[in-house]
């Protein structure tokens, strides 16, 4: 068999009857396209500029790729969007607040808050209270000797807050009234 052209062989198998029969189909379907198009030439360079018109439109109006959150000094640079949003979720519903209690006013655009900003001193005393609480958590509450001890939540927000901005400092102490408890009975 060597030597023999493959193309041969398969002409005298009979293969190349479809082959053929579908390039003779394409090449029709072709000059009947181009004769279409040629004898509506002005139809054809309408669509044709249409359609380039809305190509170029649409790519000019492609929103950019959001960046990722900025300015992030406790929270992981890495985090999430979704887990981003449950934790400042979480800090709403704790204080009782809304974003622009720790978010200051975007300069550029008055109506949207400027995330990234450091202006308030909310948000300052909030990274110094989370990094309170993970302390606390992975100081006390790390019982199991986790690798994660960030993630311990025994201590969060809502512990003091309980919905509210500033809590009570009264609210977070335990006034017992009368004589100490007498210590456990040894047995």
């Amino acid at each position: 068999m060597s030597g023999i052209n493959p193309l041969i062989c398969l002409l005298e198998q009979g293969i190349h009857r479809n082959f053929w029969k579908k390039c003779f189909h394409f090449l029709i379907l072709k000059f009947k396209l181009t004769n279409m198009i040629y004898r509506n030439r002005k139809k054809a360079t309408i669509i044709a500029s249409l359609a380039a018109i809305v190509v170029i439109s649409l790519a000019a109006h492609t929103p950019e790729k959001q960046q990722g959150p900025r300015n992030l000094q406790v929270l992981s640079k890495n985090i999430s969007h979704d887990s981003l949003d449950a934790i400042m979720d979480e800090f709403k519903a704790a204080l009782g607040v809304k974003c622009n209690f720790c978010h200051a006013q975007s300069a550029t655009n008055p109506g949207h808050l400027d995330f990234a900003s450091d202006d308030k001193m909310e948000k300052g005393a909030a990274r110094h209270m989370m990094k309170m609480t993970t302390e606390i958590n992975t100081k006390f509450f790390n019982w199991n000797g986790s690798n994660a001890p960030d993630t311990i939540r025994a201590v969060t927000c809502i512990t003091c807050h309980r919905g509210s901005e500033h809590p009570e400092a009264s609210a977070l102490t335990f006034e017992h009234k009368g004589p100490p408890p007498p210590p456990p009975a040894k047995n």
